[in-house]
């Protein structure tokens, strides 16, 4: 077998997302998904440190794609105009790249260990979009408020497109709970 095996990684996603959704996360071992892939578990390790990354690949390039998107977003933008649309530009490009994102999402819901792992992800967006937002020269109170709002309303909205299952755009669905949550803070 070749050192590096073309589409081993996408097979290793494949492997572990189908494992997972017949034996539950806390059933599968690297061994399994490696031998699923027609890997060896030496060549797991290769792509991830862990059972629980093969999730999550590619999720520490959100954080600073979202902070780029917000500094560069119209300067007169009110600060949290700013980040929802830093959001609806990098969500759209996101989604194009996300395949099972259903099953995906149903193995996480299941898995208290990877929902901590969700987590993690969410606060490091959180961050980005904050630490960007203070960039801007939005003051940190404001920024640390604009930045949670963003990223629940990015949550919902990424939630939202994976229910749709294909009928309706990222931008659409945060269109949707970007109107519901200015009625929420509005009364109407």
């Amino acid at each position: 077998m070749a050192r590096w095996d073309p589409g081993a990684e996408q097979r290793l996603r494949r492997a572990a997302l189908e494992l997972y959704l017949e034996r539950g996360y806390d059933n599968v071992t690297v061994t399994h998904i490696a031998e699923r892939a027609g890997l060896t578990r030496r060549s797991y390790f290769r792509y991830f440190p862990d059972k629980r990354e093969v999730l999550f690949a590619g999720a520490e390039r959100l954080p600073p794609a979202l902070a780029e998107a917000v500094l560069t977003a119209d300067p007169n933008a009110a600060p949290l105009t700013a980040a929802l649309d830093a959001l609806a530009r990098v969500g759209a490009q996101v989604v194009e790249h996300v395949d099972g994102a259903t099953e995906r999402r149903a193995v996480i819901d299941a898995s208290p260990e990877l929902q901590e792992r969700e987590r993690t992800k969410t606060a490091a967006i959180t961050e980005a979009i904050r630490d960007a937002l203070m960039r801007r020269q939005v003051n940190t109170g404001t920024a640390e408020l604009v930045a949670q709002l963003a990223t629940v309303a990015f949550n919902n909205a990424f939630r939202r497109w994976i229910e749709a299952k294909g009928h309706a755009s990222f931008g659409s669905c945060l269109d949707a709970v970007t109107d519901e949550l200015r009625a929420a803070l509005t009364g109407t």
